[in-house]
């Protein structure tokens, strides 16, 4: 990420590049030993290579392409829990992200005490999420238990407790990684026409799926990605029809 202050709600990446180390299955200490010190080339996997796009606030986009295609890298990318090996990425404002729900709840604190981490962590203040704390409860229809056990919920719960909190928490950039159907049908409803709310006030949107439905509901363009590239960048309609006949 650069130190560049950009509107919030603005996403672009710049010609980025990531790889990963291959693992290459077990290996005696010596060879790890010796990896530390060998040259690297050609003992990472890139799973992006050169993937440049702009988003301006209010914009949505989707990421279309096969698994493995580096849809998740990118998301990843977005929220800076990963860094490119080249290139350069801003984001601005603050990222509500929907890539693995949960992750990072602990299951000996309450739902409310959770809740509120997670507020934090994604730049909430206190008074900010006290006065949101009502609504995420009643989203995400815990409210008789959020004072109960992680534990004592089911993966379900879970489930809608963490995308209550990132929707909720009103992002500039909301990044969706093929998890906005949590739960059960009815909620399932409820969080489609949330995140459809979200994009009709203005919330950045970009979104990993493999629904067609989905993207063209909720994403203005769409980004193919094979092997890491980019192979087409454009309207949703007219990048859904070529990866469709690819």
């Amino acid at each position: 990420m650069t130190a560049e202050r950009i509107p919030p709600g603005t996403v672009r990446f710049d010609r980025v590049t990531k790889s990963f180390a291959k693992q290459g299955g077990p290996k005696l200490l010596r060879e790890r030993l010796g990896d530390l010190f060998a040259s690297s080339k050609g003992r990472r996997i890139e799973v992006l290579k050169d993937t440049s796009f702009a988003l301006a606030p209010g914009e949505s986009l989707g990421l279309v392409g096969s698994n493995g295609a580096g849809k998740s890298t990118l998301l990843n990318l977005a929220t800076g829990l990963l860094e490119p090996d080249s290139g350069t990425i801003d984001v601005g404002g603050r990222v509500g992200a929907l890539l693995e729900l949960g992750a990072g709840f602990h299951h000996d604190l309450t739902g409310a005490e959770n809740l509120r981490i997670q507020a934090a962590l994604m730049g909430l203040s206190r008074k900010d999420m006290e006065t949101k704390f009502d609504e995420i409860a009643e989203f995400s229809g815990v409210r008789e238990f959020i004072h109960e056990p992680l534990r004592t919920y089911s993966q379900g719960m879970i489930l809608r407790l963490a995308f209550s909190v990132a929707v909720c928490a009103a992002p500039d950039v909301l990044l969706i990684d093929e998890m906005i159907g949590v739960g059960d049908q009815a909620f399932k409803e409820l969080s489609h026409r949330k995140v459809q709310e979200m994009r009709k006030a203005g919330h950045t949107i970009l979104l990993a799926s493999h629904s067609e439905e989905l993207l063209t509901s909720l994403c203005d363009r769409a980004l193919w990605l094979e092997r890491g590239r980019v192979r087409m960048l454009g309207n949703v309609d007219e990048v859904l029809a070529a990866y469709r006949a690819s």
